[in-house]
């Protein structure tokens, strides 16, 4: 069994999979309480399908981009586990994680998080005949800059676009798919899932050198001397 681990933001998530089936899933606001709460909300999930952690045989986590803090907790716990127990860890990126649940939809999709200071932190992806695509490598901008690269019809997703979808259905008219909010969760059963395909390829990562995307590098205050 599987543990995957999301905390990109301030939604979390946790799903235990087995043989390709989800056993248990949680999808939480954190609001900013990662290092307080994902432990005991694993340890709960376990619990609710008899087992403990010595029965977990790969753990797949989120690395980002997303939250400072939020991606140091969730990326730390899985190494943790990975380590302790020898197993197998997978990171896989936040914005396709967002995006992955709308590969059906065939429509371009584009995933957005906040990246803070009037930006968004985005890429694009498509199911095509081929299989699942990234189309455009992840990259901060804003919201102008994004519509104006946008030639097609487009569905937008994550948690942050029900904050700029006015602008985006402004700048975009016609092109513009909304994801509606009720669905518009990043739950950690299909992070799993993307997990799972690197798994069953043997693409894994080193548990030592496996480290968060941020995309932008933390604001550091610098001391003053006299």
């Amino acid at each position: 069994m599987l543990v995957a681990i999301d905390t990109s933001t301030d939604t979390a998530s946790l799903a235990l999979v087995r043989e390709g089936l989800v056993v248990a899933e949680i999808t939480w606001r954190t609001d900013k309480n990662h290092s307080v709460q994902l432990l005991p909300n694993l340890e709960h999930l376990l619990k609710l399908v008899g087992t403990g952690a010595k029965s977990l045989t790969a753990v797949i986590v989120a690395k980002g981009p997303g939250s400072f803090n939020g991606l140091r907790v969730g990326i730390s716990a899985a190494k943790g586990l990975a380590f302790s127990l020898n197993i197998p860890i997978v990171g896989v990126n936040s914005l396709e994680v967002t995006a992955y649940q709308y590969a059906e939809t065939a429509l371009p999709v584009c995933p957005v998080l906040n990246a803070r200071r009037g930006e968004i932190a985005t890429a694009l992806y498509q199911k095509q005949a081929s299989g699942w695509k990234q189309l455009r490598e992840n990259y901060i901008t804003d919201v102008e800059k994004l519509c104006a690269e946008i030639t097609e019809r487009t569905l937008f997703c994550g948690e942050y676009v029900q904050e700029i979808s006015s602008r985006l259905l402004l700048l975009l008219p016609g092109k513009t798919v909304i994801a509606s909010p009720t669905t518009d969760l990043r739950r950690a059963a299909y992070l799993a899932e993307l997990g799972v395909k690197r798994l069953a390829s043997g693409d894994t990562d080193n548990v030592a050198t496996l480290q968060p995307v941020y995309l932008r590098l933390p604001a550091i205050t610098v001391a003053k001397h006299k």
